[in-house]
């Protein structure tokens, strides 16, 4: 199956000065879901796709209603007999702030060398524009496509994709596909294309604690009124010990091992641990969970983390108080086979027992998400496989999502499909934070292996 993508590649090259004109046009729109006065930005957003799409050369266009911001729907469905690939993506972004930290404005796409700069460049606008120009340049240059598509680019990914969540439950069948394929993550490093075989769940919790029923002077009432903050030091450290090990009974009970022939592949990343302290977490250390090597930890093994605590005094200078209320966000992040609802349910547990009758504790579960592992193995996969290394000029390597992206394990379920993550990102592209970029030459060799992956899915 030789020769999928030079035919593709050279267009591409040829239509570079447009292809960054649409992308820049994208995103100098404003649509960041979470804030209602971007609200017009994000219905923008959507019409922008909408077009695309139909410039594209897509059929059955339209926006579908939501109680929040609109789905996008496409297709294409003119190559019987060959599978059907759902693409998906999403349009809305993250707020901008902190604003100060931005060398450019965030809406206002700045080329510098081979990277453009702005808020939601890499997540995902940048990422889901490119599956849009595959589907583009393919019927306009060759009148049709090797598979049928459907694209589905939802607005509420950022506040947790309600909208399509619930579309696919009650209309399944409308989304029926063969495979879906997703861009929303990250390669490992530049020039290493990568295929994504999995996603971490996540439990995410707040605890509130109250002691006394005001703050009080602990000069007068210090080693007798219950400290809600002492409280919740020790909570925390009664569910993970020194060793980064999780406390929780049965935690890790259903957690699975790798695949084979994903782990080895890990060996042939470029990956060194000095530049992951020095460069990308910027610290002394990489603390956590003895025994496991750090693309481990950060793939294919449970973590707990504290995010927050707040309660009694922060101010400049010196306040001698007990506080009589103080809270903790924390969360779970969880791998196959864990199940969110379980984990949430034996955390909530393990929080009670670690509290004395001196305190009144509130349990508030704040989000869950499933976990999901994907074989290597499936023609989808390979031909994904193929595809990036012909474009990339090496075999595209095994990689997990340390993360959460919860349309992942909701498609698989209820689409009963794999789901083939192709991350076109650069680990240093900086999504959600100030000065968020990405690479265009990922861009452009992300539109040829998009189309490269569908002439060899219908081969497969």
């Amino acid at each position: 199956m030789a020769n999928l993508t030079p035919d593709v590649t050279a267009i591409v090259q040829a239509s570079r000065e447009s292809l960054l004109g649409r992308l820049s046009d994208f995103l100098r729109i404003p649509s960041v879901s979470t804030l209602p006065e971007h609200r017009a930005g994000v219905m923008q957003a959507a019409e922008f796709v909408r077009l695309r799409l139909l410039d594209a050369g897509l059929e059955n266009v339209r926006l579908i209603p939501t109680e929040g911001h609109p789905l996008v729907y496409g297709d294409w469905m003119h190559a019987p007999g060959q599978p059907v690939i759902l693409c998906y993506g999403h349009y809305d972004v993250q707020p901008a702030d902190p604003l100060a930290e931005w060398r450019h404005p965030p809406f206002e796409p700045t080329v510098i060398g081979s990277d453009i700069f702005a808020r939601g460049a890499t997540d995902n606008k940048g990422q889901i524009l490119a599956h849009i120009e595959a589907a583009a340049l393919l019927l306009r240059n060759f009148g049709r496509l090797p598979v049928n598509l459907r694209f589905v680019i939802e607005g509420e990914e950022e506040i947790g994709s309600s909208g399509l969540l619930r579309f696919l439950h009650e209309h399944a069948g409308e989304l029926a596909c063969d495979a879906v394929l997703v861009s929303d993550s990250e390669m490992f490093a530049p020039d290493t294309p990568c295929l994504d075989l999995g996603v971490r769940g996540m439990v995410y919790a707040e605890v509130e604690v109250e002691g006394a029923k005001r703050d009080l002077h602990s000069g007068l009432y210090g080693g007798v009124a219950p400290n809600p903050l002492e409280a919740i030091a020790r909570m925390i450290t009664g569910l993970k010990d020194a060793d980064g090990r999780i406390l929780i009974p049965g935690f890790y009970d259903r957690v699975q091992s790798p695949h084979p022939r994903e782990k080895a592949s890990w060996q042939a990343l470029p990956f060194s641990e000095k530049h992951w302290r020095e460069e990308l977490v910027q610290a002394r250390g990489l603390p956590g969970e003895k025994g496991f090597a750090v693309l481990e930890r950060v793939w294919v093994r449970p973590t707990l983390e504290i995010h927050g605590i707040t309660g009694g005094f922060i101010g400049a200078g010196a306040k001698t108080v007990i506080p009589a209320r103080a809270s903790v966000k924390l969360s779970l992040r969880l791998v196959p086979d864990q199940s969110p609802s379980q984990v949430a349910a034996s955390l909530e547990a393990a929080v009670r027992s670690l509290f004395s009758s001196d305190y009144t504790v509130n349990f508030r579960l704040l989000s869950v998400a499933d976990p999901a592992v994907m074989s290597p193995d499936t023609p989808f996969h390979r031909a994904a496989g193929q595809a990036l290394a012909e474009v990339f000029q090496r075999d595209a390597v095994f990689i997990r999502c340390g993360g959460s992206i919860p349309i992942v394990p909701a498609f698989m379920s209820q689409l009963h499909c794999p789901v083939v993550m192709m991350g076109l990102a650069l680990p240093d592209d900086g999504p959600h934070a100030p000065n968020e970029k990405f690479h265009l030459p990922n861009f452009y060799r992300g539109i040829a292996a998009v189309a490269g992956f569908w002439r060899a899915a219908a081969k497969a």
